[in-house]
């Protein structure tokens, strides 16, 4: 998937698109996709201007929207539908076991990983990983749903 994809996908926008391509998309089993993190970002004005760190709470929203397109592969993928996006919205619903192991800086390509781990009424439960380097950077648990638009 390209921009365009996943612009047709997911709501978010500037500022607050956090997945430039996905690379990888098994619908129903996993995802793999990459930021891009350039120095032009507009937190890293205020995040550290003497030491520019990527905020690890967008690092978890990256995670998110990388999970929000699996959610919807999967879903256009067992009810035939195009992925567009227009079925309804994804949701986060929870967070759990976020780690972070290092800090992510300009210039850094971050990639994330969404493992479907299962879905119980709704719910879809994921497990991220973020890397660069192949070092990992953080991890979460990540849980959402759909709602129908």
């Amino acid at each position: 998937m390209d921009i365009q994809d996943i612009l047709n996908v997911l709501p978010h926008r500037y500022p607050f698109l956090l997945v430039d391509r996905v690379l990888e998309c098994n619908p129903g089993e996993s995802l793999v996709a990459i930021k891009n993190v350039t120095f032009n970002e507009p937190f890293f004005q205020g995040h550290f201007p003497q030491q520019a760190v990527m905020p690890g709470v967008l690092i978890l929203e990256a995670l998110a929207q990388a999970c929000g397109l699996l959610a919807f592969r999967s879903h256009s993928a067992a009810t035939g539908n195009d992925a567009s996006g227009n079925d309804g919205l994804i949701y986060l619903l929870g967070i759990d076991n976020a780690r972070f192991k290092r800090p992510v800086q300009p210039g850094d390509r971050l990639r994330l990983e969404a493992l479907h781990k299962r879905t119980v009424r709704g719910i879809w439960m994921f497990a991220s990983k973020a890397t660069v380097d192949d070092v990992l950077v953080a991890e979460a648990d990540i849980m959402c749903t759909m709602r129908e638009g």
